[in-house]
């Protein structure tokens, strides 16, 4: 596929993704101006002001040809509940989010790669533990590990801190960093142990698959050596897969965790969905989806290239 295909493609999907977010919001029930979010003393006439000035009184096929003619120069209109523009309530929160889960994705990919690839080569206790360690790990719910850790490092122990990234008295420098890691210990521990057990379990079982090869056979014979072999057979033939998942893996850069973003008090792009979704904010709910929706694709025609690159046999 050439890169006009490519690109041709994104904005298609993007357009069609667009259209289903934006008649799924309108077609759901109630709305921002009748959710509670506004003073219950005002007239029905300031909130026919409102519609207006939102652009809330046109027909719909207008408002999504308005909003579409923004989003191509980025802009994702104002927020109902804040009034702020959408690009910066997002601009404010997602360092935090990306901090989160590029820690966590790096440290998931480690841990699976390492535990993964050597209980397919060494088998016995070894692989039946890590088996058993990744399958409570694939079983574990996120929400019921951060609460159990928050009550017994945070609460009884006192370890961690249980809430927010930073501490009541702000720090500077290298200090700062340190209370912000400090801070994110528990919600990164949780997204790491959650998510690395799944992906330990998909490596081991391709890495056996691998070691199944005739030519695996034939380097054994030759007498290599076992990290020779991993760094010559096991991991070029592992990575169109990884490329795979990391490109998929991409979107949940940005859109973070909303559970654990709201049991730990951390103002990040999954808090800010949860309160748009409870409070019916229409543009801020509508630019976190569309934004997501292009890294999705974005992921998908990276990790293409990637593997076309890896393997030129791909190519079309």
């Amino acid at each position: 596929m050439t890169v006009g295909r490519r690109v041709l493609y994104l904005v298609s999907m993007l357009w069609i993704i667009s259209l289903i977010t934006f008649g799924a919001i309108h077609m759901a029930p109630n709305s921002f101006f009748a959710a509670g979010g506004l003073n219950p003393n005002m007239t029905p006439e300031a909130i026919a002001h409102l519609k207006s000035v939102y652009g809330l009184d046109k027909p719909l096929w207008q408002q999504y040809f308005d909003w579409m003619i923004s989003m191509m120069r980025l802009d994702f209109g104002v927020s109902f509940a804040s009034g702020n523009p959408v690009i910066d309530e997002i601009r404010a929160r997602i360092g935090v989010t990306l901090g989160i889960n590029i820690a966590s994705m790096v440290l998931v990919f480690f841990l699976s790669f390492r535990f993964g690839i050597r209980s397919a080569l060494r088998g016995g206790a070894y692989e039946t533990s890590i088996k058993q360690f990744s399958l409570l790990s694939y079983a574990m719910p996120s929400f019921y590990l951060a609460l159990l850790l928050i009550w017994v490092l945070g609460l009884k122990l006192g370890w961690f801190p249980m809430a927010g990234i930073e501490g009541m008295e702000p720090q500077k420098g290298v200090l700062k960093w340190l209370d912000i890691a400090w801070h994110l210990a528990l919600p990164v521990g949780v997204v790491v142990f959650t998510g690395f057990g799944s992906l330990t379990l998909y490596i081991r079982s391709l890495t056996r698959e691998i070691l199944k090869s005739d030519y695996i056979f034939f380097a054994r014979a030759r007498g290599v050596e076992e990290k020779v072999l991993i760094r010559r057979y096991v991991y070029p033939n592992l990575m169109p897969f990884v490329v795979t998942i990391l490109g998929l893996s991409l979107p949940g850069l940005l859109g973070g965790s909303v559970i654990l973003e709201q049991i730990f008090s951390i103002d990040g792009m999954g808090l800010l969905f949860y309160q748009s979704a409870l409070s019916r904010d229409y543009p801020v709910i509508m630019g976190i989806l569309v934004v997501g929706a292009f890294l999705t694709l974005l992921g998908n025609m990276i990790a293409d290239a990637v593997l076309v690159v890896i393997d030129p046999h791909r190519r079309k």
